[in-house]
């Protein structure tokens, strides 16, 4: 492990978070001598980030913490064009309202890992529709497009490997890294922003905002990657059968995500610890080392960190109270994710099937229908069978609801 002088980078290093970076002595002599201005990008393709985007926030955070300045980048106007990195295909494109509401609702997450306000490391967020949707197409292709090499553009992993896949990249999308790099060169020049960070498939437009900073401010900046995210099964962070793991609560309850992290592989459960939680170091090491069922503790105590960064500390212990009643007591517990349903629906009998739906723990009624054959569905913790089920206002527990299960861990509360 590389041994580094600045707080800032010796954290990262420590905890996982560096893939790549350039002029690493020189960055680290930097963060020893002053106030760090360093930023990552974010667009606003939806009214959520996700834990995918997650490693990025916590760069900040840890930015923030040992002294200097994070900017939070909001992408109101590279969104419009859209980023082909990691992409099949085009991206859907939005209009400036849609961008505009989505910023806003990001706004409110990233205010849980950054203090916003007008103090020397103090975070500050940024939309680069500030400048990008006030250029002179003519004047920006001959002030900046000029200094891009279409053979060096070519060659980013961004563009060559869609080209590869025989993927179609429109001409809007191979504007992408001009602009990105343009990005940098307002932000150095507005606010003396001299590093970049994002993921190792940013590093080459990273590096061509690097180049860019020096032709056009005649300033040296810099660039970390973090390495690509995955579980030890090999899947991709932040993604599950349903969908997005979301930040905002009321896209990804706070059980839910609660559960996300208590479900992390044996193997994972270290280097989550040290990526996605503040805990100290010592404390982390203890728990990694834990072995078998010790190790669960572990999770849980990953879950209850992980979701107190997001949603508060209260919410993540009404998380673990829950599954500690559910799983552990047997108890239908209100706090589980309710789905509220018309009483007239249920006193005139509702099918499983579109209850199942309904709650959605299908996507239609011939996947509940498969579920409900493969054993994996619970009315009130009774196994059922027969897909013909009619559930009526006599299926209401005490607490007035009905208890919807799909395998051990996926629990939905019906309320009339």
């Amino acid at each position: 492990m590389a041994t580094y002088k600045s707080e800032y980078l010796h954290t990262l290093e420590e905890r996982g978070f560096i893939h790549q970076m350039s002029d690493a002595s020189a960055l680290d002599a930097l963060f020893e001598k002053q106030t760090v201005t360093a930023y990552i990008g974010f667009d606003c393709t939806a009214r959520s980030v996700h834990v995918g985007n997650l490693v990025g926030m916590m760069m900040l955070h840890w930015l923030q913490k040992t002294g200097h300045r994070p900017i939070a980048l909001m992408g109101g106007g590279t969104t419009m064009v859209g980023d082909p990195s990691g992409k099949d295909e085009t991206r859907q494109l939005l209009t400036p309202a849609i961008i505009q509401d989505n910023k806003s609702s990001i706004r409110e997450t990233f205010s849980q890992l950054l203090h916003f306000g007008e103090g020397p490391n103090d975070a500050i967020q940024v939309d680069n529709a500030d400048w990008l949707l006030k250029l002179n197409y003519v004047e920006f292709l001959r002030d900046v497009g000029s200094r891009f090499s279409v053979n060096q553009m070519l060659a980013r992993d961004s563009v060559k490997l869609r080209l590869e896949r025989e993927q179609p990249l429109s001409f809007l999308e191979f504007n992408y890294m001009i602009l990105q790099a343009y990005d940098y060169t307002e932000l150095n020049k507005r606010y003396d922003c001299s590093l970049q960070m994002g993921g190792s498939d940013q590093w080459g437009n990273i590096v061509s905002g690097i180049d860019l900073c020096r032709r056009m401010n005649r300033t040296e900046t810099y660039a970390l990657t973090t390495p690509l995210i995955t579980k030890s099964d090999g899947s991709k962070m932040g993604k599950s059968v349903s969908g997005a793991i979301w930040l905002r609560a009321d896209m990804y309850s706070p059980y839910d995500y609660w559960q996300f992290w208590r479900n992390t592989g044996d193997n994972d459960v270290g280097r989550f610890l040290k990526l996605y939680t503040t805990m100290p170091m010592s404390e982390i090491s203890r728990l990694e080392a834990l072995q078998g069922n010790e190790l669960n503790d572990a999770k849980k105590i990953l879950a209850t960190e992980a979701t107190a960064l997001i949603h508060g500390r209260a919410i993540a212990e009404q998380a673990a109270d829950t599954a500690r009643k559910t799983f552990e007591e047997g108890q239908t517990t209100i706090s589980l994710p309710t789905v509220e349903i018309s009483p007239t629906v249920l006193a005139e009998g509702l099918g499983l099937l579109s209850a199942l739906v309904t709650a959605g723990l299908a996507k239609s009624n011939g996947e509940a229908r498969r579920h409900i054959k493969s054993g994996a569905i619970r009315v009130n913790d009774a196994l059922i069978s027969d897909e013909k089920l009619v559930l009526a206002t006599s299926a209401l527990t005490k607490q007035g609801v009905i208890k919807l299960s799909m395998g051990k861990k996926k629990h939905v509360l019906l309320k009339p």
